[in-house]
């Protein structure tokens, strides 16, 4: 069994599927976090509510960056018509396959197109990386650095923003996450890493009360002082 990369298939709530399934989509998303990127199935679900906004003719169903690009560069002169706000952060999560990006999107489109509440929101990791995953794993199948970085920072999001002081905060923010993470399983099982107790830790530590009536000398330095 691999761990090496999180799962690319995602749930969604049962409400939110049946409702995919009512609009009669060209294909049914069953990989939503790899359906979804080239933005052609989002301008499909809009094309039922906005007939005349979106023309499927003008979109491409293709895998590479430039197709992504094109189409959702369309999706979001659309939603600034509308006024429709959601966040970049989303948008480009999508685009170049976040885990939990692709999921958080279409809980937002179904929201805004049916003015439903979805009673069971999926919890989506905060910057969309793979530390949900990571941590349902056993601490010797987690990802190593090296492995971190290509689970989190996607080819096309390097080439879709090829400025190099960009790309290398977010390599710097990747091993600053995995290098906690690993201070983490180091204190959660400290004899697997073969850590030590310190001096302070290894010192019996009795409570403020005890120690105060165990010390005369204490006692009468504080009588003293308040005289």
């Amino acid at each position: 069994m691999a761990y090496s990369q999180s799962p690319k298939k995602a749930g969604l709530p049962r409400e939110v599927l049946k409702w995919l399934q009512s609009l009669e989509l060209s294909f049914f998303p069953k990989n939503v976090r790899r359906d979804l990127s080239n933005g052609y199935l989002v301008a499909e679900i809009f094309s039922w509510y906005f007939p005349r906004d979106f023309h499927m003719h003008s979109y491409d169903n293709g895998a590479s960056l430039a197709a992504k690009q094109s189409n959702w560069s369309q999706i979001e002169r659309f939603f600034e018509k509308q006024n429709i706000s959601l966040m970049k952060e989303v948008i480009d999560g999508t685009i170049h396959c976040k885990p939990g990006a692709a999921e958080l999107l279409v809980q937002e489109i179904y929201t805004f197109l049916t003015n439903r509440r979805i009673q069971t929101i999926q919890k989506v990791e905060q910057g969309f990386t793979d530390k949900a995953y990571q941590d349902q794993l056993p601490m010797v199948a987690r990802a190593t650095a090296s492995v971190a970085i290509k689970s989190n920072l996607s080819l096309s999001e390097v080439i879709a923003e090829p400025n190099i002081i960009s790309n290398q905060r977010k390599v710097l923010a990747i091993m600053h996450r995995h290098i906690e993470q690993r201070k983490e399983e180091r204190t959660q099982d400290p004899k697997r890493f073969n850590v030590k107790p310190t001096l302070g830790e290894q010192a019996v530590r009795l409570p403020l009360l005890l120690a105060y009536q165990s010390e005369p000398n204490l006692q009468m330095n504080t009588s003293q002082a308040s005289c």
